[in-house]
């Protein structure tokens, strides 16, 4: 049997490798082709190509002969999903969970010799704060754009968008160390409570369809059910350590 082979053109050059190029030419051997890789080096190189070929962009794919187009074409051909950059997902959050738990199970081994411990249900709480407020800080700006969008307080005070993440990560930080409680307890109490009714308040009274601003300003996260559960698990690991520490 003739083995199958596709030509493929991507830019490569001293300053840039296209990652779609590279993603192409790995897809094409995954799927058992000899790939003739046809490397544009130079602007002209490319310009020519594009005006030979009449596309717009690079990589192009090559199979038996006719154009197959770029990467996410080259997916479709092969019956691959493609991923839409502007559909909703939970992916971010169920990663941040995620990663935290298994964080925390990990530093109650690492402590007590075990992972299963009181202990490391608070740590999955406070290392979520502190990751989740490290998303936001990234681009404090995008989020508080996104934050002010339904946030009560920030709506009355705008320097609370900006203050909001800050405090997260302060929270979280003093409760991973059990330190200074009285300073920890009452702001996850205040930025969660508040967080709690103005999430409950546009999703479920107003109806607002929004995007989340829990894991930062970029993000394609549903205002609902986990935004508000982020803000119950502050007011309850604040009411926890309340008790505990009475």
């Amino acid at each position: 049997m003739a083995a199958k082979t596709a030509t493929l053109y991507r830019m490569v050059t001293d300053q840039h490798v296209c990652p779609f190029g590279l993603k192409a030419r790995d897809l094409l051997q995954r799927q058992g082709f000899a790939v003739t890789d046809t490397l544009l080096r130079t602007r002209a190189e490319q310009d020519a190509f594009k005006a030979e070929h009449d596309v717009k962009t690079t990589p192009q794919v090559f199979i038996d002969g006719a154009r197959i187009g770029g990467y996410d074409d080259l997916r479709r051909h092969f019956g691959k999903p493609v991923a839409d950059k502007k559909a909703v997902t939970y992916r971010p959050v169920a990663a941040v969970f995620a990663v935290t738990a298994l964080m925390a199970l990990a530093a109650s081994h690492a402590a007590f010799g075990t992972p299963f411990t009181i202990r490391a249900g608070e740590w999955f709480v406070a290392f979520s704060m502190c990751v989740l407020a490290i998303l936001k800080l990234q681009d404090i700006e995008s989020f508080s754009n996104m934050f002010l969008g339904y946030d009560l307080l920030a709506q009355r005070w705008v320097r609370y968008a900006k203050i909001y993440p800050f405090a997260e990560a302060l929270a979280g930080i003093l409760m991973v160390a059990g330190a200074l409680m009285w300073v920890s307890i009452p702001v996850a109490l205040v930025i969660g409570g508040i967080g709690a009714v103005s999430v409950f308040k546009a999703v479920y009274v107003d109806r607002r369809e929004l995007k989340c601003a829990c894991v930062g300003g970029g993000s394609n996260v549903p205002l609902g059910f986990v935004s508000l559960t982020e803000n119950v698990m502050m007011v309850a690991m604040a009411l926890w350590m309340l008790v505990r520490h009475l």
